[in-house]
Formats: C-alpha cells, sequence, structure tokens
C-alpha cells in the first residue's frame, strides 16, 4: 500500500498543478452565486477574487483526489482479493469473497449526492445484479457503496450496505487499521508539491484580480450589478 501511495501520489499533485493553470476567470465568475457574496459583504476585489478561486479549487481537488483513493482501494482490493475494475455502469470494482460476489461503488465521503444520484446508484447496482445472474440465477450478490472518510451509522439501506472510514478499507482490504495506516504515506513530497502550488496560486490571485478590477470596478469598487449582468444577463457584453 505504502509503495502504491508513494509512486502514485503525484498524479494528484500533477493535476491539482494542471487544474490551476487551465483556470479562467471567466470560468469562476459564471459558475459562482454573485447574490451569495454581495449578501455576504464581500467589498474588495482581492477578497473576492479569492474567495472565487479558493471555492472553485476546493471542488476540483476533491475530485482529484477522490479518484486518487478510488485506485488506491481496488489496488488494495485486487492485492489481498483479486477484485477488479468492473465495467458495469456505475459500478467500480467486483470481488468475491466466502462466497459472495461483491459490486462496489466508490464515493468520496459520506455526503456525495442528492436524492436522484443515490437513486441512479441504486438502478445500477439493480442492472449489474441482473446482468450477473443471467450467467448463474443463484449467485449471492451484495451491492456495496463505499465512503473513503467519514461514518455512518446505519450501514444496512435495504438494497445496498454503506460502509464509509474505517468500516470500508477493512471491508476492501480485511485490515481494520488500515483506514489509518493510509495517512502518513500521503505526505509524501507534499512540502515540495505544496510550494510549487502556492507559487502559482499566487501568480493567479494577483493575475485575476488585475482582470477583474479592470473589468468590474470603479475607482477601485466593485460593481455589483455589472457583475451580475455578465453572470446571469441574457447579453454578456463583457468579455474577461
Amino acid at each position: 500500500m505504502e509503495r502504491y501511495v508513494r509512486e502514485n501520489i503525484a498524479s494528484f499533485h500533477n493535476k491539482r498543478l494542471e487544474s490551476i493553470n487551465k483556470i479562467k476567470l471567466e470560468q469562476i465568475l459564471k459558475r459562482k452565486n454573485p447574490y451569495l457574496f454581495k449578501a455576504k459583504n464581500i467589498i474588495a476585489a482581492p477578497d473576492l477574487v479569492k474567495t472565487l478561486l479558493d471555492a472553485h479549487l476546493s471542488s476540483q481537488e476533491e475530485t482529484i483526489f477522490g479518484d486518487f483513493l478510488e485506485g488506491l482501494a481496488i489496488h488494495i482490493n485486487k492485492t489481498v482479493f483479486s477484485g477488479d475494475k468492473s465495467a458495469a455502469e456505475g459500478i467500480d470494482l467486483e470481488f468475491n469473497s466466502d462466497g459472495v460476489r461483491y459490486i462496489v461503488a466508490i464515493k468520496s465521503g459520506p455526503n456525495w449526492g442528492n436524492s436522484s444520484q443515490i437513486q441512479k446508484m441504486k438502478d445500477c447496482f439493480n442492472k449489474a445484479k441482473r446482468i450477473l445472474r443471467t450467467s448463474n440465477s443463484k449467485m449471492n450478490i451484495i451491492a456495496v457503496n463505499g465512503c473513503c472518510y467519514g461514518v455512518d451509522s446505519q450501514p444496512d439501506k435495504g438494497e445496498y450496505r454503506k460502509l464509509c472510514g474505517q468500516s470500508f478499507w477493512e471491508f476492501m482490504s480485511g485490515d481494520e487499521s488500515l483506514y489509518t495506516q493510509i495517512i502518513e504515506p500521503l505526505g509524501h513530497e507534499a512540502r515540495e508539491r505544496n510550494e510549487e502550488f502556492l507559487e502559482r496560486y499566487a501568480q493567479i490571485i494577483t493575475k485575476f484580480t488585475c482582470s477583474f478590477a479592470e473589468k468590474f470596478c470603479d475607482d477601485g469598487k466593485i460593481d455589483w450589478e455589472r457583475l451580475v449582468v455578465f453572470n446571469s444577463g441574457n447579453k454578456k457584453s463583457i468579455c474577461v
């Protein structure tokens, strides 16, 4: 496990840096709610730009790191139980243990989706079960929603099981302490890679603040009406 983390954590840092290098001010201005930031009484352009950028990056990083943890979980399970990446829609992993065929959908944390998204996952579970049972109608299949962190006090959801945090990592590996062992190797080269990221982050903040002030400020004051028109108006007359 430690070797896999050390060899693959670089992909997280690389994608994180790639994400910030690709970002455009126009993107985050269109995707975020200007009314919310006005209601929070953000009056300085640098503060608004930093808040917008941080919100965007946080969402991006959660997705990127979620993909890394999914890969780690599949690697560990394959090593212990010979599990494989699933070809079924919405299913990340399949493996056998004690006469049971487990189909697993992996998410980052326990509060990952709304009711429609959860229903879609259940539909994918049911479809995968039907396909698997075409070759063996008596196959014992258990669907699992695995979450890499957090806790769920009621894992039995009827149609599937929801295992979070320690329960998930133990289920994937058979090791009840694995969830704490993962944390240490994640710091491999973290300081060096974070310094590189923060240097680029500072450059982006400066660049975006200058551009924002030019397009959406009058004498240093945010023109909220102009910003709302750009974000929500039918005709985008301002180019960033």
